[in-house]
């Protein structure tokens, strides 16, 4: 028997100890609506999560609780749940890399078994990284909208708490979510600048966090809320404005390239056919 099977068998028996361990433990409770639209691959990730931290592997960097949450919190993890993942990645990276490296040629599968560790440590990193630009953008994107039909309930007489919550009730996406979510928290007893710091957190981008400090000097000073809010969804549309520019501005390179690569070949290409059966229809 090879090593690698050897190995491929261990791991197995010992994924199979894990699990047994895992479902005859006390079980938390867990947000039954997460749990609801993760999936099976998302289920079998916060599986491997909990396997991973039950092998003692909890601590944390401090800012990842920071990177979870402008992630938006994906699959209800942890930072010690995202951690154990990291090193679970690089574990299960390890072994399918010990077993696939015999089949390579040459010296890649060296190159793959020194690099599969670090890939599968790194993996999770930069999935949350990649979820938290993604919020980033479609949150710069509904911010302007928000922003102004904040400004219309306030200028009508909500309270800022009341006001939040309609906004995200008659809106979608993910920072009327954010909203809905924070106005809940606000009737349930919690304080306001707790729930506005949480809000920025989970909300990345500059627009969420000027829209909490106005609302912070709003409620400190006495000041009314509504011109702020109007001077904030003018700048809002004007840097989606620019945005777009930008956007069409870094399109015209690629739709030139496709013109010089694509186009204009198949055009010659064409011309020679062309040609070609003109001079032998002509001999």
């Amino acid at each position: 028997m090879s090593v690698a099977l050897l190995l491929a068998v261990g791991a197995a028996i010992s994924a199979a100890a894990a699990v047994t361990e895992l479902l005859t433990a006390p079980r938390r409770p867990r947000p039954s609506r997460t749990a609801a639209r993760i999936g099976h691959l998302g289920a079998m990730t916060v599986l491997l999560a909990r396997i991973a931290r039950r092998a003692g592997r909890r601590a944390a960097p401090r800012d990842l609780d920071a990177r979870i949450a402008a992630a938006g919190a994906p699959l209800g993890l942890g930072a010690g749940d995202v951690a154990a993942l990291k090193a679970a990645g690089a574990v299960g990276a390890s072994l399918c890399a010990f077993t696939l490296h015999g089949l390579l040629p040459g010296r890649l599968g060296l190159l793959v078994l020194l690099a599969a560790p670090a890939a599968g440590y790194v993996a999770p990193e930069l999935a949350l990284a990649r979820r938290a630009r993604a919020r980033e953008r479609r949150i710069g994107g509904e911010i302007a909208d928000v922003l102004d039909l904040l400004r219309v309930a306030v200028g009508a007489g909500l309270p800022v708490g009341r006001a939040i919550g309609e906004v995200g009730r008659r809106m979608h996406g993910v920072l009327a979510g954010e909203l809905a979510a924070a106005s809940v928290r606000l009737q349930l007893g919690a304080r306001r600048g707790e729930v506005l710091g949480e809000l920025v957190a989970r909300c990345p981008g500059a627009g969420v966090a000027t829209l909490a400090a106005a609302i912070a000097r709003s409620e400190r000073h006495g000041a009314p809320l509504a011109p702020a809010l109007t001077a904030l969804a003018a700048e809002a549309r004007a840097e989606q404005s620019r945005r777009l520019r930008d956007a069409a501005a870094r399109a015209a390179p690629k739709i030139q390239l496709v013109v010089a690569l694509v186009l204009v070949p198949a055009v010659m290409l064409l011309v020679g056919a062309v040609l070609v059966q003109g001079l032998t229809g002509s001999v």
